[in-house]
C-alpha cells in the first residue's frame, strides 16, 4: 500500500510539473514581448538596465534600432550651397620681347597664321569678329575664331558698340572658345563698322567704353587688351588724354593697350607717328599702375623694330601688321637681326605651304579650292610690294616704298612676283591650284587704286 501511495503521489507530482511547464511555455512569448517593449521604452528614455542592476548611465549608449516604417519622416538633408563658384584665375600674358602678329582682316586667316608661326611668330590673333554677328550665330563669323594647335599663344578680336553686346558675347566666348586673351577693337576705320558705334567710333564715347570694359572684365576669366588709334582726325589726336583716363579706371584684367600710330581718317596712308606714340606712353599717371603700351605701325625690318622699341615707355613688342603681309619671314629677321635675301624659289615654297594649309582648312573640294585661291590672291596683292634685298640700293626697304613699274627680277619667277598686275597674280595661283574658270576676274577686297585690275 505504501508503494502504491508513493506511486500515486509521484504521478500527481509529474502531472503538476507538466502543467507548470506548459503554462510557462505558453506565457514565454508574452514575457519576451513585454521584455522587448520594456527595453525599447528604456532605450527611448535614454537608460538601459545592466545585468548587475546598475543604471545605463554607466553603460555605453545604444543606437536606436532602424525603423521600417515607410511613413517615417526622413532625416533633414544638409542645406544646398548656393554661393557662386570661385572665378578662374587670370593667366597674364607677357608681351615683352615677343613677335605679335596683329589681327588682319581677310588676309590674317588661319593658314596665314600657320605660315607666321613657321617663321617664328610668338603671339597670333584671329581676324576681327563683329559681336552682333557672333550673337546671331553667323557661321562665317564664328569660323574667324578657330585656333590651330600650332598657335600656342592665341587671341581673338571683337568689335562692338554697346556694353550689353560685350556682356553677352563675353558669356558665350567664356563657354565656347579657348583663347589666351581677347582684344577689343577700337581702331577699325571702316565706315560700316564705325556707323554702328563700333571700331574707332567707340573711342569717342568714353562712358560707353568704360562700361564695355567693365562688362568684359566681369565675365571673362582670361586677360583682355584694347587696340586704339591716335584719334579721329590727324590734326586732333586725343589718345594722350584717353589712355590716362583708362588707366585711372583701373579695370581688372586689362593687360595692354595697342596704339596704331595713325588716325581713323588716315586709315593706312602716310607713315605711323611714333613720336606721338611715345608721347602717349609718357602720359600715364604715376599714381596708378601702368598699363603696358604696345606701338603699332610700319615695323618692316629688324632695324625698324630696334629703333622703335628704344623709345621710352613703349613695351618691347614687335607688333606686325602689313609688314607681315609683305614679308611673312619678318619674325625671323627680327629674331636673327639680319636682312634676309630670300630667293623667289623659297617664296614659292611658302606659297605652296599656304595652299596646303588652305586646302586643309577650307576643304579640297571645288568650294575649298575657290576659297583658297581667293585668299591666296588677296595675299599676293601685298606680297608683290617686296623688293628683294639683293636689288636694293639702300637698306632696308621702307613700308611706303613700292617696286618700280615693270621692274625685272633676277629670274623669271622673281619678275613675275614683282608684278602689280592682277593677271600675273592669277597666273601664280594657277601654278599652285590649276587653271581658273573662263572669264575669272579678281579685284582685291581693300580696293586700293594701285591694285585695280586693268
Amino acid at each position: 500500500p505504501e508503494s502504491q501511495g508513493d506511486g500515486s503521489k509521484t504521478a500527481e507530482t509529474e502531472d503538476g510539473a507538466n502543467a507548470e511547464m506548459k503554462e510557462a511555455m505558453a506565457t514565454e512569448p508574452e514575457k519576451k514581448a513585454e521584455d522587448k517593449a520594456g527595453d525599447d521604452a528604456k532605450v527611448g528614455n535614454g537608460s538601459v538596465e545592466g545585468s548587475d542592476g546598475k543604471d545605463a548611465a554607466e553603460a555605453p549608449a545604444l543606437d536606436p534600432a532602424p525603423s521600417n516604417d515607410k511613413d517615417a519622416t526622413p532625416p533633414a538633408a544638409d542645406p544646398m550651397d548656393l554661393s557662386p563658384l570661385p572665378r578662374k584665375e587670370r593667366k597674364l600674358i607677357d608681351f615683352r620681347n615677343k613677335v605679335y602678329v596683329a589681327p588682319l582682316t581677310t588676309v590674317g586667316n588661319l593658314p596665314f597664321r600657320r605660315i607666321m608661326k613657321k617663321f617664328g611668330a610668338d603671339i597670333t590673333c584671329g581676324e576681327m569678329a563683329v559681336a552682333t554677328q557672333l550673337l546671331s550665330g553667323n557661321a562665317g563669323e564664328w569660323a574667324l575664331l578657330k585656333r590651330h594647335p600650332d598657335e600656342d599663344v592665341f587671341g581673338i578680336q571683337i568689335a562692338g558698340g554697346f556694353p550689353d553686346q560685350f556682356a553677352r558675347v563675353s558669356e558665350v566666348l567664356e563657354k565656347e572658345i579657348e583663347a589666351d586673351f581677347v582684344d577689343l577693337n577700337l581702331g577699325c576705320p571702316i565706315d560700316v563698322i564705325c556707323d554702328k558705334g563700333a571700331g574707332a567710333a567707340l573711342m569717342l564715347r568714353e562712358k560707353k567704353l568704360k562700361n564695355c570694359l567693365l562688362e568684359i572684365s566681369r565675365t571673362l576669366s582670361c586677360p583682355f587688351t584694347m587696340k586704339i588709334r591716335t584719334g579721329w582726325d590727324e590734326g586732333k589726336p586725343f589718345a594722350h588724354n584717353l589712355v590716362p583716363k583708362v588707366q585711372g579706371w583701373q579695370i581688372p584684367g586689362l593687360s595692354a593697350i595697342m596704339l596704331h600710330g595713325r588716325s581713323r581718317l588716315q586709315r593706312y596712308s602716310r607713315l605711323a607717328d611714333w613720336d606721338y606714340i611715345e608721347r602717349v606712353a609718357a602720359s600715364q599717371s604715376p599714381d596708378h599702375p601702368r598699363i603696358p603700351l604696345i606701338g603699332n605701325g610700319d615695323v618692316f625690318s629688324y632695324s625698324d623694330y630696334e629703333e622703335k622699341m628704344a623709345r621710352e615707355g613703349i613695351n618691347a613688342t614687335a607688333m606686325l601688321a602689313r609688314g607681315a603681309l609683305i614679308k611673312p619671314w619678318l619674325p625671323t629677321e627680327i629674331k636673327e637681326q639680319r636682312n634676309w635675301d630670300i630667293s623667289a624659289t623659297e617664296r614659292l615654297d611658302l606659297l605652296k605651304d599656304f595652299v596646303r594649309f588652305g586646302l586643309e582648312h577650307w576643304g579640297s573640294d571645288q568650294q575649298g579650292v575657290n576659297s583658297t585661291r581667293r585668299f591666296l590672291l588677296e595675299w599676293l596683292s601685298f606680297l608683290y610690294r617686296y623688293v628683294p634685298v639683293g636689288m636694293l640700293e639702300v637698306l632696308p626697304q621702307q613700308m611706303n616704298q613700292r617696286p618700280p613699274l615693270h621692274m625685272c627680277g633676277r629670274n623669271d619667277l622673281e619678275t613675275l612676283m614683282l608684278s602689280r598686275n592682277c593677271a600675273d597674280w592669277i597666273k601664280i595661283s594657277e601654278m599652285l591650284l590649276g587653271p581658273v574658270p573662263e572669264g575669272f576676274r579678281f579685284e582685291p577686297k581693300h580696293k586700293a587704286s594701285a591694285y585695280k585690275y586693268q
